[in-house]
C-alpha cells in the first residue's frame, strides 16, 4: 500500500492541537476528512510532533497510507482543495517507503518561538507572537538559556500531563536574537516534553524583563521541581519548523 508523506503548515489558532480530538476540531481530523474526500478511505494521520491548542506548524511531516493511483502532486493538490477554507495547506507530498514513519524515523525537531517587545497591541500579528510591552534583554536571556543546552532532567519545565517516560532530554540548541522589536528563540532536539518548550521560554522572559537574574535558570533547572517554574509562555508564539530525519542515501552508502 503507497504511504505518502506530507509537508503541512497550518495556522494553529481554530485547531485544540494537531491530534484528534474528542472535544474539538484538529489539524489531524481536517487532513484525514480532506484524504477520505479525495480518496473515500478512512486513513489514519501520523505526525513528527504534536502541537498544543493555537501552536502553529511552518513544516510539519505526516503521513498516511492507501490504496491510491494518485500521484503524489494531485494527491497534494487535491488534498489542498479539500481542506479549504481550513488554514492548512499540504506544501509538499511525496511517495516513501513503507519503513518510513513521519514519528519514528524522525531524528530531530525545530521549533521557533516569537515575541514582540512593543506597547502598541498586535493587529496583523495577533495569535502569531507573544506580545511583552517591556523590552525585553535578549543577550541575557541568550547567555541564561545555555545553562539548558546539553542533557539534563527537565522536570521543572515538564508539563504535569506528560506522558513521557522520562524527564530527560538533551537539547542541541537554545539560541535567542533580536530582530527590530521581535526576539527570536530557536530550539533544536531529538524530542521534547510536553509543554518544554514554552515552559523555558517563559522563565526567560522573566531575566529578559529583569525580573529574574541569568542564574536563577540554572537554579530552576537544578532544582527538578514544577512549582519553581516561574512562567508559562502562551501557546499561540511557538511555531514547529522542521522535523529532521536520515539521509537515506547517505546510510545505503554507509556514510
Amino acid at each position: 500500500m503507497p504511504r505518502y508523506a506530507l509537508t503541512l503548515e497550518f495556522d494553529g489558532t481554530p485547531f485544540f492541537g494537531l491530534q484528534r480530538q474528542k472535544d474539538g476540531p484538529s489539524v489531524q481530523q481536517a487532513v484525514e476528512e480532506a484524504v477520505h474526500g479525495v480518496t473515500g478511505a478512512q486513513v489514519t494521520l501520523h505526525s513528527a510532533g504534536r502541537t498544543d491548542t493555537g501552536v502553529h506548524a511552518l513544516a510539519m511531516r505526516s503521513h498516511f497510507d492507501v490504496e491510491s493511483r494518485l500521484t503524489p502532486f494531485r494527491m497534494g493538490e487535491a488534498i489542498n482543495a479539500h481542506l479549504r477554507p481550513a488554514p492548512i495547506a499540504v506544501t509538499k507530498c511525496e511517495e516513501v517507503p513503507e519503513d518510513w514513519h513521519a514519528r519514528f524515523s524522525c531524528i530531530g525537531r525545530r521549533y521557533l518561538y516569537r515575541i514582540l517587545n512593543r506597547r502598541a497591541p498586535l493587529t496583523l500579528e495577533k495569535d502569531r507572537a507573544w506580545l511583552l510591552s517591556p523590552d525585553c534583554d535578549a543577550e541575557a536571556m541568550h547567555r541564561a538559556a545555555q545553562s539548558l543546552v546539553g542533557h539534563h532532567d527537565f522536570t521543572t519545565f515538564r508539563s504535569v500531563h506528560c506522558q513521557a517516560a522520562s524527564p530527560e532530554k538533551t537539547l542541541d540548541r537554545l539560541d535567542v536574537s533580536r530582530e527590530g522589536d521581535e526576539i527570536r528563540i530557536e530550539v533544536a532536539a531529538r524530542s521534547f516534553l510536553h509543554h518544554q518548550v514554552r515552559s523555558m521560554v517563559g522563565c526567560l522572559a522573566l531575566v529578559g524583563m529583569g525580573r529574574w537574574n541569568e542564574d536563577r535558570i540554572a537554579q530552576v533547572l537544578e532544582a527538578r521541581d514544577r512549582q519553581e517554574l516561574g512562567l508559562n509562555a502562551p501557546a499561540h508564539g511557538l511555531y514547529f519548523v522542521e522535523a529532521v530525519y536520515p539521509d537515506r542515501e547517505a546510510e545505503q552508502r554507509g556514510d
